[in-house]
């Protein structure tokens, strides 16, 4: 096959005996006939056992994996969605897990574009969580207490999350390269205890000095108490070794199942970005039942995906430490020197998981390199791909130009529930442009328009039975209102996740992106309210509309950026450039638009909402009367500038 023409469905890769017999899998479901009475003849059994029998499936691994808890649980599973109750009663902590692997074994490698490399044994980490343990016991965190990170993917920051972690206090991370509007909306939301900084970063070759922007970040959070540089002291911040000056003997603070663990954030189309509250026991449980059966990771496995801090799936890359593998962390660009310099990696560290976005994949191929002729990559057993579908033609150019006898892993779920729910599977063949399965425990189905399920057409992905590591809570909604109707007002009692999905007659899974109007730029979800507060801050705006049109389709949709302007104000090249500037260093280089245009007016409903979603079908190339109703417009004519610019480029999905 080319590379560049095969169909979806192709058949690509197929494991081999060995590789089923003896993956982690097969192992649990010999353990499940031999303690539980449950056989499962192949996959779609074993599936089935899972959403069937939910206590009996979560309890299974709770047993399996050994989860050690302080206090037992009265029940595995209470109510139905959306207000269930895991594990009640149960006592656990999360770092505890991470940390019970012991020895002179690597744990952790760090590698940055700069040439640093940092290697900590088991035991290394352990000892240096118990040293950070005792520095934050000395500045006042316990149990409840918000840490907040803006801070880059090193050893450090890994660190300082599982010593919050122990103490029982509540983690929350950014990246550091997130402006500064950004970055306020989520932690003064969460009122920090103590943060943990950089001042600069490194990415693709330059330096980025960051210290007006931590001050800005530092004199917004009144709750702040103390900085921790990550670094040597400076100014009024506490440096990284006199936070870690003591030794102390590591311990953890037993919390209830559902007791906050950290706090991410997932932006809809209006307010703040919602701060989502994940539990110690609800992450622990999933993330091993994804990392060991799933992901075939345990001990002697190196474990690597690109990732920044402000990802989910650093999040779930951390949790390599639960299942025994050692960790690879990178800090830079994973395009510098140049697009080769992760392949190197793997040989470098001899990675056997490498998971990058599929978006990285995709410039791999159109930038034409074949690390398979430049590299060994002998280590290297599967590839992980998420952040957004990766076409059956990216596919096809894995297994042509990396590796032909791995497994690519295309996973697809999201930050509000840090995981991934239709995922790999180490005894299922690899299809072109196909997600593998739907998660054990997961029931994933796509509901047509009417609220049924359909297999075979593309519908609404929807999980119809609980998950444990859906979020706890939003924090600061007591009442739960905002987390019920962030998922489960569509459909009650059922997720609805915002992704249009197509499960096949082989059960296997296509993603097709965002079904509302959430941004997705190279894995970092952001919400068009955040645009909105930047763009309309400027004197010149006083309105504006954001539109991504990233499909399956088109490898890489544009992000429109369309403008109401003051009278007598043109969009020159000055304000072109200031909106662009502004927009990179207010939300990320990753959310400067592909294309501004002027419109006379933004669109909106009768009620005053921005009409994201049917401006996105509009441009891209859906007819009017199909994307939405003109009667429900308050301002029907401001749809014209839409149908006018798509017109004038041959009604393709790319207007320029």
């Amino acid at each position: 096959m080319s590379g560049t023409k095969v169909e979806q469905g192709t058949l690509l890769w197929v494991p081999s005996d060995e590789r089923k017999q003896h993956s982690r899998l097969t192992d649990y479901t010999q353990w499940l006939r031999a303690t539980r009475n449950v056989t499962c003849s192949d996959w779609h059994e074993l599936h089935a056992f899972s959403v069937s029998d939910l206590p009996a499936f979560w309890q299974s691994i709770w047993d399996y994996f050994g989860v050690a808890a302080h206090a037992p649980a009265s029940a595995v599973l209470r109510g139905t969605l959306p207000r269930v109750e895991w594990f009640p009663g149960a006592q656990l902590n999360y770092a505890e897990h991470a940390l019970r692997f012991q020895g002179p074994e690597t744990a952790v490698i760090f590698r940055s574009e700069t040439g640093e490399r940092v290697e900590l044994t088991r035991d290394a980490l352990i000892a240096q969580v118990a040293r950070a343990r005792a520095g934050l016991r000395r500045l006042g965190v316990g149990r409840g207490d918000r840490v907040a990170a803006l801070a880059p993917n090193r050893p450090e920051t890994l660190i300082a999350f599982l010593a919050t972690a122990s103490l029982g206090a509540i983690w929350s991370s950014c990246s550091p390269e997130f402006g500064v509007g950004s970055v306020l909306d989520r932690f003064r939301q969460i009122e920090p205890k103590v943060l943990f900084a950089v001042d600069e970063y490194v990415y693709g070759g330059r330096r980025f000095d960051r210290r007006a922007e931590l001050e800005r970040v530092r004199a917004a959070l009144p709750s702040l108490e103390a900085t921790v540089r990550i670094g040597e002291a400076r100014d009024t911040m506490i440096g990284w070794d006199e936070l870690t000056r003591d030794e102390e003997p590591l311990a953890f603070e037993p919390v209830p199942f559902d007791h906050p663990l950290w706090i991410l954030y997932s932006s809809g189309t209006t307010g703040l970005p919602k701060a989502i509250v994940h539990g110690h026991g609800g992450i622990l449980l999933e993330h091993l039942k994804a990392l060991a059966l799933h992901s075939d990771l345990g001990p002697g496995d190196r474990f690597f995906w690109f990732s920044t801090t402000g990802w989910m799936m650093w999040n779930f890359l951390v949790s390599g430490l639960l299942v025994g593998a050692c960790l690879v962390l990178y800090d830079g660009s994973p395009a510098h020197p140049s697009l080769r310099a992760l392949y190197r990696l793997i040989d470098e560290e001899r990675i056997t998981y490498f998971g990058t976005s599929a978006p990285f994949l995709l410039a791999c191929q159109k930038a034409g390199i074949r690390p398979s002729a430049e590299c060994g990559l002998g280590s290297l057993r599967t590839i992980g791909s998420t952040g957004a579908p990766l076409p059956a033609e990216g596919f096809a150019w894995v297994y042509e130009n990396v590796k032909s006898d791995v497994l690519l892993a295309s996973i697809s779920g999201g930050t509000d529930m840090c995981t991934a729910f239709v995922l790999s599977c180490p005894w299922l063949p690899v299809h072109a442009g196909e997600i593998q399965c739907s998660g054990l425990g997961a029931r994933v189905e796509a509901f047509d328009e009417h609220g049924n399920g359909v297999v075979g057409e593309v519908g609404e992905l929807v999980i119809t039975t609980p998950m444990p590591s859906m979020p706890t809570q939003f924090w600061n909604d007591p009442g739960d209102e905002r987390r019920i109707e962030s998922y489960f007002s569509v459909y009650p009692g059922v997720w609805r996740h915002g992704d249009w999905i197509r499960i096949t007659e082989r059960a296997s899974c296509v993603i097709y992106g965002r079904s509302d109007s959430t941004l997705n730029r190279g894995g970092v979800r952001m919400g068009t309210s955040e645009f909105y507060r930047v763009v309309e801050a400027l004197d010149e705006v006083t309105d504006s509309l954001v539109v991504d049109t990233g499909t399956l389709e088109a490898e890489s949709g544009k992000l429109f950026l369309f403008v109401v302007l003051r009278p007598g104000v043109t969009l020159d090249a000055g304000l072109e450039k200031k909106l662009r500037d502004t927009l990179r260093r207010e939300l990320s280089p990753r959310h400067v638009p592909d294309a501004i245009h002027v419109i006379g007016e933004v669109p909106r409903t009768l009620n005053g909402k921005k009409l994201e979603v049917p401006v996105k079908k509009i441009l891209l190339g859906t007819p009017v009367e199909r994307a939405l109703s003109r009667d429900t417009l308050a301002n029907p004519a401001a749809l014209d500038p839409f149908v006018a610019l798509v017109a004038s480029s041959g009604g393709g999905a790319s207007p320029s």
